[in-house]
C-alpha cells in the first residue's frame, strides 16, 4: 500500500495530513514509499481522529505541544530493571482511581493505546495470571517511545506529561560512549528530559551478576550526573521487596549521592502492600513527587523605556 509523502502523516491509521476527510484524495497521497498495510481497513468516508492513541513519536510532539510544552519524565536504567514494569503500574493505579487527590486528577491521554500495551499483562484475568510487561527491545530510533498523560491541579488548569519507554540497552551504550552510534535515543532523553528517574535494580544486584550490575549502574550515574545540567533526579530502587547486601546498597548510594547530592530517593515494588486497596510500595509517592516538578522560569529584565504600550516596550533598543 502507499503511503503519504508529508512524513508527517500517518494516513490511514490517522487523519489526513492536510484535513482531507478522505484521504486518497489528498494530492500527495500515493506518491511515498511503500509501506506494510494497515491492520484494519478504515472507512475513508469515517472522521478519524489525529492521533492512533499508540505511544508517541517525534512526529507527534507538534500535536501534543499545542496547548503547552509537556514536561518529558525520563526513565533511566539498564535492561529489565522495571523502567516499563513502573509506567504500567502507574497507569493502573490512575485507572483505579488510587493516585486522583483534591490537588491532582487525571485529564486524559493521547496515547491510551500505548498505555494499554504495557498494562495489559499486570491485570488479572481468569485463568491468567498477570505477568510481568515483555521487555521493551532495543529497536532502532532516534527517540524512545513516549507516553503522553495530562492532569489537571485543584485550580483546573491541566499540564501534560511525557513518559518515556526506552529500551535499557541504550543507556549501558550511552554509559559507555556518550558519542556511540547506538545510543541516539538516550542521547534524545538526555536533552530533553525535565526529570530523571535513575531505576536500581535491586533483583540484579542481588544476583549472581550483583558486582556487574552495580558497576553498571555506578558508571550510569555519572554519565547522568555529567549531562543532568541541574535538572531534578531521582534514586529509583525497584523491586523494593528483593533484600541486597548492605555494602552494595550502600555503595551505590553514595556513587549516586556524591556526584548528585539533591536527589531524592524513592523504594518502589508492584508487590502487594498491607493496606487492602493494593497499591504496591512507593508508587504513588514517586508519582506525586514526580508531578509536582516544574519547569524552571524564564526572567526576562526590566524594559528599559518609558513608554507604556505593551506592544512596544520590548521592542525599543
Amino acid at each position: 500500500m502507499n503511503a503519504c509523502l508529508r512524513p508527517s502523516c500517518f494516513a490511514p491509521d490517522c487523519s489526513c495530513d492536510l484535513g482531507y476527510v478522505n484521504h486518497t484524495k489528498c494530492p500527495t497521497w500515493g506518491k511515498g514509499e511503500e509501506v506494510a498495510p494497515a491492520s484494519a481497513m478504515v472507512d475513508a468516508n469515517s472522521l478519524l481522529l489525529p492521533w492512533s492513541g499508540s505511544a508517541l513519536g517525534l512526529a507527534d510532539l507538534g500535536f501534543v505541544a499545542g496547548p503547552g510544552k509537556p514536561l518529558v519524565v525520563a526513565v533511566v536504567g539498564p535492561q529489565n530493571a522495571g523502567k516499563t514494569t513502573l509506567l504500567a503500574a502507574w497507569y493502573l493505579l490512575i485507572g483505579r482511581g488510587l493516585a486522583c487527590s483534591e490537588k491532582r486528577r487525571f485529564a486524559g491521554s493521547y496515547s491510551l493505546a500505548g498505555w494499554e500495551a504495557l498494562a495489559g499483562s499486570l491485570r488479572w484475568n481468569p485463568g491468567y495470571p498477570p505477568i510481568f510487561p515483555p521487555h521493551t527491545t532495543s529497536r532502532g530510533g532516534r527517540a524512545p517511545g513516549l507516553l503522553h498523560a495530562s492532569f489537571r491541579n485543584g485550580s483546573g488548569d491541566a499540564r501534560g506529561y511525557l513518559f518515556t519507554d526506552a529500551p535499557g540497552e541504550w543507556f549501558q551504550k550511552w554509559s559507555l560512549n556518550r558519542d556511540a552510534p547506538d545510543a541516539e535515543g538516550a542521547r534524545w532523553v538526555a536533552v530533553h528530559a525535565d526529570v530523571l528517574l535513575l531505576i536500581a535494580d535491586r533483583q540484579a544486584l542481588a544476583g549472581e551478576n550483583k558486582g556487574s550490575a552495580r558497576s553498571s549502574l555506578q558508571m550510569l550515574a555519572r554519565r547522568l550526573a555529567a549531562e543532568r545540567a541541574g535538572r531534578p533526579v531521582a534514586l529509583v530502587w525497584t523491586k523494593a521487596d528483593v533484600s541486597i547486601a548492605p555494602e552494595i546498597e550502600a555503595a551505590v548510594r553514595d556513587a549516586v549521592l556524591k556526584l548528585m547530592p539533591d536527589a531524592h530517593e524513592f523504594s518502589v515494588s508492584v508487590s502487594k502492600s498491607c493496606d487492602n486497596e493494593n497499591k504496591g510500595q512507593g508508587l504513588l509517592e514517586l508519582l506525586d513527587w514526580t508531578l509536582t516538578i516544574r519547569r524552571a522560569h524564564l526572567s526576562l529584565p526590566p524594559p528599559q523605556t518609558a513608554i507604556s504600550d505593551l506592544l512596544f516596550m520590548f521592542g525599543v533598543k
